[in-house]
Parts: C-alpha cells; structure tokens; sequence
C-alpha cells in the first residue's frame, strides 16, 4: 500500500484540528488508512426526493422538509405518548410521528428550522399525511442552498464529529490519495477483472448509485473485501508455515498405556472416532509440533480421543495439562477422565484458583517434581509459578474462550508440546476455516452405534402437570430424568424457576416416591461429584440442577431432560444440555417449558430446536441470527473484526480468498514476503488478542 499517504495521521488533513482528531481517534481512526476504510451504514439516494404535495399513500417515498413544529403528544388510538414533528417544503407539509424513540435524540434531530431527510412508508390519519417511524437525518449546513442530487454516505455515529464535516474530512483525503498498491499480483487483479484499490476506496465514498441497494454485492465493495480477506487468510498462511517449520516432540506410538486403555473400553470406537484418533497420532509422530482442533457434535466422544492421545504422551515420558476455561468445566473434566486414568495407575490433579495456599504449593511442587503426569486446571495453571518438568501434551477445551497469549503461556511451559483443543461447541463449517484457519482440524462427524435422536417439544409452562406425569412414566419404566433450573434459589428479582425451590417442591408435593437430587455450581466438588456418581448409578431418580451438567456429563440411563424458562437460554447452550439425555440405546426426550412472553427471537430458537438436533446445522442458525462477534467472543476468539466483508454474507469470498493467499504466499520471493508480513503487520499491529 502507498504508505507515504496512508499512513499520514488524520490530522494533517485541512479540516482536521486538534479536538476532532482526538474524537476521530476515540473511534480507532488515526490514520487516513483508517479514515478511508470507514464504510458508510448506509447510502441516501438523493435523487428520488419527492415534494410533499406529489406523495401517495402506500408508496415508498424520500422528502426533504424544514421543521415548523415538533412535540410530544399522547396518541389515543395507540394508548401511549409518542412524538410528532412537522416538516414543509414549499409545497405541503408531512406529519412524522415516533411510538419508540429516544426522546433526547428527537427532540434534537427535530429542532425548529432544521432541515430533515426523512424516507418510510407513506400513510394517513385522517386527512393529514403522515410517515410513522421514518429514516430521518438532518442535513447539514454543507447542503444548504445546494441541488438535493447524488448519492449521499451515512458513516457509523463518531462523538461530536457531524456527519457533514466527516464527509468533507475524507472527500480532503480523496483529493491525496492518488494510486494505491494492493497486496493482490496484478494477474489475480486482471483475471477477476477487478477495478483497482484506490478507485474501490474513491467509489465506496463519492458513488454513483446506492451500493447496498442493488440485487447483487457491488463489484467496488467485492474488490475491498477480497483485498482484506486475502490479506487476513495470507496471515493464516504464514502462522501455519512458520508453526510447521518449528521442532517439536516425535512421539513413539504402541506404549504400554495406550494399549491398556484401548483393551479395557467397554465400548465399540465410531468409525469417525478412529479415522480422528489417526489424524492425532499421525501428528504426533512428526517432529513438527501438533496444533490440532476436535470438534464433534454433543456426546460425539471427544474426550476418549483426547485421552487416548495423553497416553501417548505418557508413554513417552511426558506431562500432560487439560485447560479448561471455568473452574465447574475444569471440576467436570477432572471427574470425567478421573476413573479412564485411575485404572491405568495414572494420578490425576485438579488446580484452580481456590485453591488453598498451602495445598496449592504442595501441587505446584508435585507438578514441578514431575510427580503427577496429568493435570487438570482452569487460567490457574496458566499462571507464572505453575511448572511443569516435562511437559509434552496440552489439552484446551473450548479453546475460543481463551485469549491466544493465554494458550499460549500454557504452552510455553513446555517444550513445544503437541496441543489438541477441543470444542463442544459446534462451529459451522464454513466459518471454522476464519476461525481455526491456523490449524489443522479433525471432526468427528458420527454418534455412537445405537444412539437415537432426541425428540424435542416446546411447551408453555401450564403444561408443567403434563410434563411431570411424562417424567413419572420414564421412571416407572426405569429411567431417569434431568430438570433444569435458571437459577440456584429464589430471587426477589426475577421470576425464573430456581434449583432450591423446584426439590423441595418436587419431593414434597409431586414425586414424594422418587429420589431427587440437586446439583449446583455453588456446592463444593467432593459433594458434586458424590451426587454426580450417585445419579449416575441409579441412586437418584431425578436430577434437579442448573447448567453445571451442560458439559461432560453421562449417564446413558437418563431419558428424560426438561428445561424450565428455556426463552431464556442461547441456542448453544439448548444443544448442549440437551445433549446430556439419548447416551444410551433407549429414546429419549428433551421438553423445553416457556413462560408465555417470548421475544421473537426466542420463538425462533426454540423452533429450531424443534426442528433439528444437528448441532452443525444449529451453529449455522445461530450464526445467522446472533453473529458471529457475539457467537464466539470476538475479544477471544482469535478472529478479528473484518472492516468491510460480513463472514456471513460474504462466505464465498472468504472461500476465494483462501486459495488466492496461498498462492499469493507461495509464488513470493523473500522481498514479497517481507512486503506482506509488512501489511499484515500494518492491518493488525501487534495486538495478537486480535490478529489472526
């Protein structure tokens, strides 16, 4: 890129004085790269304004008005205050009313004399025109008196900078641009016929039409996304060629605790399970370290493969660490592998946070010492004291939760160990490319022979009778059943069902036959893990608990799994508990119980869960209705915030631009190289929270 230009700061732009480059900085932009690389929301498309007096009911339509009167006024037939303002033309006038709406923000927008764009849908109240909830802004004093044509871009909101004197910020930054070196070679360039960078950057804030508004994505926003995807998929590239590159552990195979553990499954391995189990120890032979992701659907048996894979670790002599992000994932992984490790002689430790000082300093010695081989521990194994003699295997479950210098302190206590991180979290597959694009992924894509579908049915509470006689027959049949609870005990606060309160109401008034037990992550783990074992023999009859059983619970004997306030619970975490039931060969069943006032989100969750218990296809809903930022944690998930594409909406170029950076990456030189390590560089500086 033209880094004499682009990287001049905003405020050497005429315009730009020392306050609005401060707020322009507030909102990351101090470059005139970053100035230009801010995308306007939304374009208004000037041309179509409309007089007044010309307007239709039912029709579409733009005016531009001053403001002759506004005020808040109770509206009888809605039964509630609203806000109405008045605009003119010259020709007639038009009513704009709000029945939401920031009472501070209208009554600012509407101020007399303002000049107003508004755009909506036109309608009537008895003879006076009216757009009820328009697209309004307020056109600044750079229009005034000037021809209403062309194409006008609305940028994202920046604290006390107007939306006219940003406009006329970057039209200053058009005038220097001049030509733009892009990272994509010149033949890629000709073979999609892309228009060139600078030309994308001058057509995306002076264009010609509204580039959002067509049918199809604009070939000038394309030619920026591709350049920015290429760019992040490059990174991607060199971070894998360079782990590759690096000398890690070559791990015989065929050790004794290996081959003891697959004598003594009690189980037939899935076809995918062994295909996964291949893929791991193949990289564990190589003297390049492994950097491996699992991920399986619920209940797919992750965890027998991560543990088939520390016993080659053992048998060579080494440590192995499980990191787990929560203390209660941590609790539930140490008593899942517990009794696998138990029977082959191996000591298992659990360090967290709590844990006392001087117990806690007799481990960190025994860890030290080399005298357990196994450790399981949450961001408290990660800390500076912890050290370990020889690690050679990590653990990271659902690895998007953490930070990568946090994997990466864990790591660095060893000697490039091999890493396999798992997720229980099924991502969609399109996505894990952007996501886990620096390494190599294994998926296990089948359920355990004999397992049936969990049928799924969405009740209102009323229905609860109906439920709890449904439960009464699965244990008279000899199975049992999970309630789960939002909360731990009553709160004055809220009206969710709590733990405390639905045992005692279940032992003394509906099931006084049956046992019940409680689980929460408030109890202690010795008591967690007494109630875990009981339910899991058969002691306990119903297991009432909170989300703590969302992971790494089994109990094939369980059928039943009933979710109380279910509106309140993400996809993800629906799929997940609902994965606890359907381990075993008998049917099983999974009733979500709702209060009657559900947001339409909610209703469209649950009806998804209705439909399906592909936990790929769930991720790809999710996805769809909550992003991608707020799916994963975009602090922690590793991906960073892309500044024009959608991964969603424009997948097809993520695609492309994987196969252009490796060829990209391939056909440099060591000059081309060091040029695009230097743009790589330059797009995400040194904040590895955030860079690819």
């Amino acid at each position: 890129m033209n880094d004499e230009i682009l990287k001049m700061p905003v405020s050497d732009l005429t315009g730009v004085g020392p306050k609005t480059a401060e707020r322009l900085s507030a909102r990351g932009i101090e470059t005139i790269e970053d100035l230009l690389y801010l995308m306007p929301n939304r374009y208004i498309d000037r041309r179509v304004v409309r007089a007044i007096s010309e307007l239709q009911p039912g029709e579409q339509a733009a005016v531009v008005g001053r403001v002759i009167d506004s005020r808040s006024v109770y509206f009888r037939n809605k039964r509630r205050r609203g806000y109405e303002a008045v605009i003119e033309d010259g020709t007639g006038a038009l009513s704009l009313k709000w029945f939401r709406f920031s009472s501070d923000y209208i009554k600012k927008i509407c101020n007399r004399n303002n000049v107003l764009f508004a755009a909506g849908r036109i309608g009537t109240f008895g003879e006076i025109i009216q757009i009820v909830h328009p697209d309004i802004m307020i056109l600044d004093d750079e229009l005034q008196g000037k021809p209403l044509l062309g194409i006008l871009p609305v940028y994202p909101a920046i604290d006390g900078v107007k939306q006219g004197s940003l406009r006329k910020i970057i039209g200053e930054a058009l005038k220097i641009l001049g030509e733009v070196k892009s990272i994509l070679p010149v033949d890629i360039e000709r073979k999609r016929d892309l228009p060139s960078l600078s030309e994308a950057l001058r057509v995306i804030h002076e264009p010609e039409e509204d580039l959002y508004g067509l049918k199809r994505r604009h070939r000038h926003v394309e030619r920026l996304i591709l350049e920015e995807y290429v760019l992040f998929q490059a990174a991607l590239s060199l971070k894998r060629s360079a782990y590759k590159r690096s000398r890690g552990i070559g791990f015989a195979l065929h050790g004794s605790l290996y081959n003891r553990l697959m004598d003594s499954l009690g189980f037939e391995l899935t076809t995918a399970q062994i295909r996964v189990i291949g893929e791991i120890t193949s990289d564990m032979t190589s003297s390049a370290p492994m950097n491996r992701l699992l991920q399986g659907d619920v209940g797919s048996g992750k965890t027998i493969c991560a543990v088939a894979a520390a016993c080659i670790a053992l048998d060579n002599g080494y440590q192995v660490a499980f990191l787990a992000p929560t203390e209660i994932l941590a609790e539930q992984h140490y008593l899942g592998i517990y009794d696998l490790f138990e029977n082959l002689g191996v000591p298992v430790m659990l360090i967290r946070g709590s844990t006392p000082g001087t117990v806690r300093k007799a481990m960190l010695k025994m860890i030290r010492d080399g005298g357990h081989a196994v450790v399981v521990g949450t961001h408290a194994m990660i800390q500076e004291n912890v050290r370990f003699a020889n690690l050679g295997f990590v653990v990271v479950d659902e690895q998007h939760r953490f930070g990568v210098s946090q994997r990466k302190r864990l790591i660095d206590k060893g000697s490039m160990p091999d890493v396999l991180m798992l997720t229980a979290t099924p991502i969609p597959r399109t996505l894990s490319m952007i996501v886990y694009g620096d390494l190599d992924v294994s998926v296990i894509d089948e359920l355990p022979r004999g397992r049936k579908a969990v049928g799924t049915k969405v009740l209102e509470a009323a229905k609860r009778h109906e439920v709890f006689n449904f439960i009464d027959r699965e244990v008279r049949k000899g199975g049992q059943a999970y309630i789960v609870c939002p909360l731990i005990e009553e709160s004055g606060k809220s009206d969710l069902s709590s733990a405390k309160v639905m045992v005692t109401h279940l032992q003394d008034t509906v099931f006084p036959q049956y046992r019940i037990g409680l689980l929460h992550g408030a109890m202690p783990m010795e008591e967690k893990g007494a109630v875990m074992t009981a339910f899991k023999h058969g002691h306990v009859d119903i297991l009432v608990c909170t989300t703590v059983i969302e992971v790494g619970i089994d109990v094939p004997n369980a059928t039943v799994m009933v979710i109380e306030d279910a509106q309140h619970f993400g996809l993800s975490q629906l799929h997940q508990l609902r994965g606890r039931v359907g381990r075993g060969s008998k049917r099983s069943r999974c009733i979500l119980l709702t209060g009657s006032k559900k947001t339409d989100m909610a209703t469209r969750r649950l009806r998804i869960m209705e439909e399906t218990t592909d936990g790929f296809k769930i991720a790809e809903e999710d996805m769809v209705i909550r992003g991608v930022g707020d799916m994963l944690g975009v602090k922690q998930s590793g991906m960073p915030q892309f500044r024009v594409g959608d991964v969603i909406k424009d997948m097809d170029l993520m695609l492309e631009a994987r196969g252009l950076a490796e060829e990209l990456v391939q056909k440099s030189d060591s000059d081309g190289l060091r040029i695009l390590e230097k743009a790589i560089q330059g797009r995400w500086g040194d904040d590895r929270e955030a860079s690819p």
